[in-house]
Parts: C-alpha cells; structure tokens; sequence
C-alpha cells in the first residue's frame, strides 16, 4: 500500500482511538466536502461569468483536475499529473496555437476551475463511494455555467466513471465515447475494487451511460476484457489489426440520436516511444499521429474529455510525456471550443 493511501487510513485509526463519534466525523467530512464543492463553484462561476461576458462562445472547454492515483492496480503516480500537464501546456518551448489554428490564451477557448482536492478529502476519512459522488457533482458544477464543458485531467482511469455519470446525468441520456488505451478497463471487478481504473468501463456501462463504447489502440487484453466487451456490445479495436481499421477510425461519425461525443485518451494508447511516462508501458502501439488524426476527423459534438494516466513519476526522458499529454489536451481543446 503507498504512502498517500496509508494517510487516510491512519488518520482514521488515531479518529477510532480517540474515541471521535461517528456522527462528529460525518459533519467533519460533509464541511471539508462542502467547501472543495464551493472552490469549483465559485472558480466555475467566475470563468463561466467571463467568457459569457467576452461573448460569441458555443462551447468553451475548462480545464478540471482530479489528482486521484489510488485506484491504479500497479503504480500510483498519476495523482501527481494535473499540475504537471498544465505546467507543460504553457510551456514557454512551444506557442499556445493548436494544429487547427485556435489559441489557447483565449479565454473563450480555454479556461481552468482548478483541482478538485482529492487527497484532503480522503485524508478525513471519506470513503470511495462519497468520493466518485463529489467528483462527480465537480464535473456538474462546470456544466451548469455554460458555455464551459469539462475537460479532465486524470489522475488514473477510474476517474472517468464518475465524470461520464455526471455528464450523462447532467445532459439527462447516454453518450457515445470515443475510448483510446492499451487495455480495456472493462473488468467487472478488478482485484476485489470496483473503482479500480480497470473497472471504470464497466460500470459506465452497466449504468447505461453510453450508447456506443469504441475502444481503439487495445493490445493488452484478457479473456475477461473480451467477454465483457461482448456482453456491453463495445466495439474493440485492437492493434494487430489497426492497419486494417484505421480508414474507418480515422474517418469517424458519432453522437447522432444521443446527447453527445466523450473522449477519453489513457496515455498509454500511444507506443512508449511516444509516451514512456505511464505505469502500464505495453509496446506496440499507436503513433502520436494517429492518434491524432483520429481526433482531427472526428465528425461528433464533443461535450466532455478526460486525459489520463500520465505518471510524472516515470516521465524520466526531460518531461516528455508531460509535453505530449499537455499537446492531447491542447488538441482536444481545439475540437470542443466553437
């Protein structure tokens, strides 16, 4: 067990040994709740009240970060990511235009609430259950000050189950989502943890929060993740076939007849050659050009994203990875902002 996790769990046991009440510890976590759902609020007010102001914006991506790694089966240093992105996407090595053209020091092109503070949440104690529901109610307050649509900055995969039950809740019907990962994340319930980042497809699925699941650069995938992609009906493209595939990914045409497009980018879809600052490095995959191009030419409305697993803690090549993570995002701008 890491460090960060064995915090909250101490904490808990010194609470328990001084005979703190329940009820004492329950209003102690609902303040602490309480107060890092305000700092979204308030900074998701300020930027939507902002871009309102600059007029002629449709759709505004705003960046929030969820610092979680605790749910990693393997390493936990994607908590550590959201600053690091950010750090590399103003980075003074490269300009702040994307490939298509617009700039991200517009504010009606991008904006930033901020992270939600997962470590001090769970340093009192809050449990996983509570946790998914305030990142969830994170991602809503970003939607309710429209035109901001929220894109995410990870932490590990788990995370993207709470941000997709928000959007599709808060859009009121499922979504279609765009998935690129080496692997799945479609097990029912990996190692005993149901928010495991392997899990997190599959309970987006069996919530009915999205209509179609296309899982695209795959090339480490058991026999669970097979069966389980039958049972949702996902579409799973796999590596050793995408020479095949790519004319149709790279061409794809999504979120008709549902409320939108979600993409979600595992960092470690890209071959570690582009990317070998992740936890889970599995060779063989995509180039930061495909992945790209797949992006480019997507026709869909996208009305939210996450970028995810990163791992600055092995991000050992000059910040790398942290500059191809932070190009992801800058790209995904591009696409959400009108």
């Amino acid at each position: 067990m890491s460090r960060i996790a064995r915090r909250g769990i101490h904490y808990l046991q010194r609470l328990n040994a001084s005979n703190v009440s329940t009820a004492m510890l329950e209003k102690g976590q609902n303040r602490v709740i309480e107060a890092s759902l305000t700092l979204i609020r308030e900074r998701a007010k300020l930027k939507g009240e902002l871009v309102r102001a600059l007029g002629g914006a449709i759709a505004c991506p705003s960046l929030l970060g969820v610092p979680l790694g605790h749910n990693s089966s393997f390493l936990q240093g994607p908590a550590f990511a959201p600053p690091r992105i950010r750090e590399a996407i103003w980075c003074g090595s490269t300009n702040s235009s994307t490939e298509e053209g617009k700039e991200l020091e517009d504010p009606r092109v991008l904006t930033d609430v901020g992270d939600v503070p997962v470590q001090e949440i769970r340093d009192c104690g809050v449990d996983d259950d509570r946790l998914m529901n305030v990142i969830s109610e994170s991602v809503k307050l970003v939607m309710e000050e429209a035109p901001l649509r929220p894109l995410v900055l990870g932490g590990d995969h788990s995370i993207s189950y709470p941000v997709v039950r928000a959007v599709s809740e808060k859009l009121g019907g499922p979504v279609d989502i765009l998935h690129l990962d080496a692997h799945p994340d479609i097990y029912h319930c990996f190692e005993g943890n149901k928010y495991s980042h392997a899990s997190s497809f599959a309970r987006i699925m069996e919530g009915g929060y999205a209509r179609r699941l296309l899982q695209v650069g795959i090339r480490s995938i058991t026999v669970e993740g097979r069966e389980q992609g039958k049972k949702f009906g996902v579409e799973q493209y796999e590596m050793r076939t995408f020479s095949r595939d790519c004319e149709y990914l790279e061409n794809l045409k999504l979120g008709e007849g549902v409320k939108g497009v979600y993409v979600s980018i595992d960092v470690d879809c890209l071959d570690p050659a582009f990317a070998p600052g992740v936890s889970h490095i599995e060779p063989g995959g995509l180039s930061f050009r495909d992945v790209l191009n797949i992006l480019h030419n997507l026709q869909g409305d996208i009305v939210a994203a996450d970028v995810v697993e990163f791992n600055p803690q092995r991000d050992t090549v000059d910040g790398m990875t942290a500059m191809v993570a932070a190009k992801l995002v800058r790209e995904l701008t591009a696409k959400i902002a009108k």
